[in-house]
């Protein structure tokens, strides 16, 4: 019997030396396109360790995070894994203790905040609220990094506030005070305003957070739009693995503040991810598109 416990031992230690060689090559490995050309990076988190200043605990421990160029990379992984800290971290709302991030080969720190607002656009998921306001004036806040102190709303303002409320499909309620509006509109309304700040680079956490599937859809392909047709940059946290394996053209997998995986979702959405990422049974398809099929929670106790 103790000679069986050894082996077990032994299996256990090579498992773990697996996951974490796994662990170390994926950390660290570059895509490559169609052509086999390396990927640019729009942005690039390097050996960050992240952590609130209310806790010592160390939250995110990422050795390289890449957001490709002119792509859509949606971020997933379940509640509490990091992904809103990480997204913060990439739009200088949090100081890393350890690492850099860079944003066109240039430190975040770098910018004055007005100059990082012409360049990045972010939609937290900790919105002011602003009841009195209507939606075309916050949507107008989203000039202000391309407007002087004293400047007057410019033509250019105005072409741009009207291409982003017909992006986000507001017309309608355009007039309408915050306030009087569902959690839905309200969410429209804030992804509008981002969408008027007219940058390369957008960081959305959770933008279908609220809204039904008819909505959810519409934002999605509104930033698909954006990407296909102006090439702007798109890091977006998702719930939904399913939407994100459809809609974007890279994931990046995180558990427990460790980056697990990263690439093309054909590559990434396997059934082991689902089962070690997001603790779920599920069945994956490749044909004739990537479809994951959930059958069964795993026990919480497995990890």
């Amino acid at each position: 019997m103790a000679h069986q416990h050894h082996s077990a031992t032994e299996e256990q230690d090579h498992d773990q030396e697996q996951a974490q060689e796994y662990e170390h090559e994926h950390d660290h490995k570059q895509i490559t396109d169609s052509d086999g050309v390396t990927v640019e990076s729009a942005l690039v988190g390097d050996g960050l360790e992240l952590s609130y200043p209310a806790s010592e605990e160390t939250i995110v421990d990422c050795a390289r995070l890449d957001i490709p160029e002119a792509a859509v990379t949606a971020l997933v992984g379940p509640n509490g894994s990091g992904k809103s800290t990480l997204l913060k971290s990439l739009s200088n709302h949090l100081e890393p203790d350890a690492g850099t991030v860079q944003i066109h080969g240039e430190d975040l720190d770098s910018f004055s905040q007005k100059e990082l607002a012409r360049e990045l656009g972010v939609l937290s998921q900790e919105n002011d609220s602003l009841g009195s306001i209507t939606v075309e004036d916050l949507v107008y806040h989203g000039r202000y990094p391309h407007r002087g102190f004293f400047d007057s709303v410019s033509e250019e303002d105005h072409r741009a506030v009207n291409r982003a409320i017909e992006l986000a499909g507001i017309d309608h309620i355009c007039d309408t005070e915050l306030g009087q509006l569902s959690g839905g509109q309200k969410q429209l309304a804030w992804i509008a305003m981002v969408l008027a700040q007219d940058t390369d680079v957008l960081l959305l956490d959770e933008p279908t957070t609220f809204l039904d599937i008819h909505h959810q859809f519409r934002v999605l392909e509104t930033i698909r739009q954006l990407n296909e047709q102006k090439g702007v940059t798109v890091a977006v946290i998702l719930h939904d693995i399913s939407q994100a394996a459809r809609f974007a053209d890279y994931l990046v997998a995180i558990r427990d503040g460790e980056l697990y995986d990263w690439g093309p979702p054909e590559e990434v959405v396997t059934e082991q991810l689902l089962a070690d990422v997001f603790g779920v049974e599920a069945t994956v398809k490749y044909e004739p598109e990537l479809q994951v099929l959930p059958k069964q929670a795993l026990p919480d106790n497995r990890l």
